[in-house]
């Protein structure tokens, strides 16, 4: 199986690297920079320069898959802040969070998905719960609720235009990552095989007539 990870340097990226790698299949994983691109190569990734937050660096994205077909594309690339609404972001924070997570997947999408169109193939996108309108409790991680609802958004609309590509969002859980620290109770491998599992159920199954949005356990949410 060909596998394209976006944003595969750490975290919940790299152990998709390497469970799929372990797997026996061919990983093409992004980095933005050297440090993230060696732990890739060490695994034995095929590995790829792309910071999502620079349209300049993901605009060749196209370009340097060209002719592949790929079985799976996941996007992963997503940063976090903590600011609540009881003051108003800074330029700085917005630009950061919503150009990573919502602009380099929009920028993704017409680049990947025709790739993942050739084999049939599945694109998922790791999201959060937090994006989620109707589960709000409060404002902690206000840009990052936004920006995860934005990408939300930005995928259901898009499938339509891939009709022989399957698009799935998923919630990985709160994992114990740098994004998701050590006091998050879910194991990074227990997350990762379990949207593996959830994945491989969804090959060849019936293309739903929304993007499904799921719990790293296959679970479904029941609203947005």
């Amino acid at each position: 199986m060909n596998v394209l990870l976006i944003g595969a340097s750490r975290g919940i990226g790299l152990e998709f690297a390497r469970q799929y790698i372990d797997a026996g299949d061919r990983v093409i994983a992004t980095a933005r920079d050297a440090e993230g691109l060696q732990r890739l190569q060490d695994l034995g990734a095929q590995t790829m320069k792309l910071d999502v937050s620079d349209p300049a660096s993901i605009s060749s994205l196209s370009w340097k898959l060209d002719g592949e077909k790929l079985d799976l594309a996941i996007y992963i690339a997503g940063v976090f802040s903590t600011e609540g609404a009881l003051s108003p972001p800074t330029q700085q924070s917005f630009d950061r969070l919503l150009h990573t997570n919502v602009l380099g997947a929009m920028q993704a999408i017409p680049q990947v998905a025709p790739w993942v169109e050739e084999a049939g193939g599945q694109f998922a996108f790791i999201t959060s719960d937090m994006g989620r309108i109707g589960g709000v409790s409060g404002s902690r991680g206000w840009l990052y609720q936004v920006s995860k609802a934005a990408l939300n958004m930005a995928v259901v609309a898009a499938q339509p235009d891939y009709p022989r590509a399957g698009f799935v969002l998923f919630h990985p859980g709160w994992v114990q990552t740098d994004m998701g620290t050590a006091a998050a109770p879910l194991h990074v491998e227990d997350s990762v095989s379990g949207m593996r599992r959830t994945l491989l159920g969804l090959k060849g199954a019936p293309k739903p007539p929304q993007v499904p949005f799921l719990n790293w356990d296959g679970a479904a949410f029941t609203t947005w």
